[in-house]
């Protein structure tokens, strides 16, 4: 009979855990621990009596009743706690999940909007030019200059063209050769200043006084047009004569159909911040661009729609586009009022520091060069409409680090796996671990109410922090998905494409990470909460940590 009771007894309170814990998707992982917990821990059976059949003594069943009645108030315990633990990440995961369904990113500002104008009207009419007319209004505002690279009639004058149009400057073109003299650039000698023994330049009309200027065939440049060529780049400064003379050039576009060949042209290369790579029109687009060379003028080709973050696509605006005065100040207001975070200064060291130790070839980058990507990512972020610099910003270095245009796809992906890692996660886990064996050794010894309102409180903020992790994953998987990525106007939608699908995969298993570290510290928080609670209770429902608390004690001995 009584081995009938605790058979039942057994199976009620079993029945009872199983109808009191929620298997839901999410909680399915401690729920199972549980099931299993009661079965490896369950009261063995009963022997009545002993091998010569008399009786057994009275201690002994009292023992036997006491243990089946510590493991039943175990398993109570433990349903009690894996309740509380599934409701509370439950809680978590659907708040989270809705919250980032709502959300809407649409940053805007005044210098926003005509910049969304200006790639509007810079773009209409150019098929499969969106990149390119993003980064030469980017580096027109940085006041750097743009490298393109690709074969002839890809329309490279046409941009810088356009560009100059857009901001009233003063235009100056011109195409250099292997005999190509530096009057070609830079003026012709004055005669007067001759007949004075001045040895001075008419500069007037040329690239001394332009403010937008296209070179073609740049690396064409000799000696004697290189000297002059930097110092005006870079500088913005002009021997002219024994006067130096303050240039007012804006943004210089330099087009090349081959790469420099000789070390005495890499400073020249280096002077251009933002290269790209310029490509005939696809095959899927002739049909459109016959459609251009004939005259039509479809709602198609009628300019770049940019998106606002919140899965739409923004109308073509007819808002002022950019003037020469946004373009003189923004680099100046953005350094003020933009920031930097840590997050973004480590992703920018790691990933020089990965392109020159770890690549192959290694990928050289100047400090020179380094600080002025900083820079831009400033401006890139000021006329964005933000005040703060994100990482997915970063991916605009694929045009700004590297010395081959095959470099810049290495330079995408590693900024795209280090966007995707997590390496917070792993000393989180760290964090938690210590938590543990903190909980365990107070626990196992005198009951000290101070230390365990101490140790609660710090795994609060632990919940906290796992609790905002997991709400920035959600943002990013859940609804549109990546709104601060897709709201950005320096990222076209080709681009944004390619990058989502490159995140989504880690991102997914981060934000699986985060919950199962969120069961832990909730487990935690509970058992700490829990009045009758023992280091066994926490062995029960956390073997895992258990084995690695116990682990650490071992090597310390």
């Amino acid at each position: 009979m009584q081995l009938k009771s605790f058979t039942a007894q057994h199976r009620a309170s079993q029945d009872g855990f199983r109808s009191n814990t929620r298997l839901t998707s999410l909680s399915a992982p401690l729920a199972i621990r549980a099931r299993s917990s009661q079965q490896q821990f369950a009261a063995p059976a009963v022997h009545v009596g002993n091998r010569a059949g008399c009786p057994a003594p009275l201690k002994a069943v009292k023992t036997d009743a006491q243990a089946e009645q510590m493991d039943t108030t175990m398993l109570r315990l433990i349903a009690d706690v894996s309740k509380q633990v599934d409701e509370a990440v439950a809680a978590t995961v659907f708040s989270n999940s809705e919250a980032a369904r709502r959300v809407e990113f649409s940053p805007n500002s005044e210098l926003r909007q005509r910049v969304v104008a200006s790639i509007q009207k810079l773009a209409k009419g150019l098929l499969e030019r969106d990149v390119e007319v993003r980064l030469l209004l980017l580096a027109a505002l940085c006041c750097e200059h743009l490298l393109l690279l690709g074969p002839p009639g890809t329309a490279k004058s046409e941009l810088s063209a356009r560009l100059s149009s857009l901001c009233g400057g003063t235009y100056f073109e011109r195409l250099l050769t292997r005999f190509s003299v530096p009057e070609e650039l830079f003026g012709p000698l004055s005669m007067k200043g001759l007949e004075n023994d001045l040895y001075v330049r008419q500069i007037n009309g040329y690239l001394p006084t332009a403010e937008v200027a296209f070179v073609d065939e740049i690396f064409k440049a000799n000696s004697a047009i290189l000297n002059a060529l930097l110092t005006l780049l870079n500088e913005r400064l002009f021997d002219n004569g024994n006067q130096r003379l303050r240039a007012p050039l804006l943004c210089l576009v330099g087009a090349s159909n081959e790469m420099p060949e000789s070390e005495e042209l890499d400073a020249l290369y280096d002077r251009f911040l933002i290269r790209r790579t310029v490509s005939q029109v696809s095959n899927n687009q002739l049909y459109k661009l016959a459609r251009l060379a004939a005259g039509r003028n479809d709602h198609t080709l009628s300019g770049v729609a940019v998106a606002n973050g919140n899965g739409n696509v923004g109308e073509i605006s007819q808002q002022p586009v950019l003037t020469m005065e946004d373009f003189r100040g923004t680099a100046v207001a953005a350094y003020s009022s933009v920031d930097v975070p840590d997050s973004v200064i480590d992703l920018l060291t790691g990933l020089r520091n990965h392109l020159q130790d770890k690549c192959e070839p290694p990928l050289y980058v100047s400090d020179r060069r380094f600080m002025k990507a900083v820079r831009m990512l400033q401006v890139a972020a000021y006329a964005d409409g933000r005040d703060q610099v994100n990482e997915y910003d970063c991916l605009l270095l694929e045009h700004v680090f590297g010395n081959r245009p095959d470099d810049g796809v290495k330079v995408r992906q590693q900024v795209l796996d280090m966007v995707a890692a997590d390496p917070g996660l792993q000393q989180t886990e760290m964090i938690l671990l210590g938590l543990f064996g903190r909980a365990c050794r107070l626990l196992e010894g005198a009951e000290d109410a101070a230390e365990l309102a101490a140790a609660s409180a710090e795994v609060a903020q632990l919940v906290d922090l796992l609790s905002s992790r997991h709400a920035a994953l959600a943002t990013n998987l859940e609804g549109n998905g990546f709104p601060e990525l897709r709201a950005t106007l320096w990222q076209a939608e080709a681009s944004v494409a390619s990058a989502v699908q490159s995140l989504v995969p880690q991102m997914t298993e981060n934000r699986k990470k985060v919950e199962d570290l969120l069961r832990e510290a909730h487990t935690l928080a509970a058992v700490l909460r829990t009045p009758s609670a023992t280091a066994p209770l926490l062995e029960r429902l956390l073997p895992k940590r258990f084995k690695q608390y116990q682990k650490g004690i071992s090597s310390k001995a």
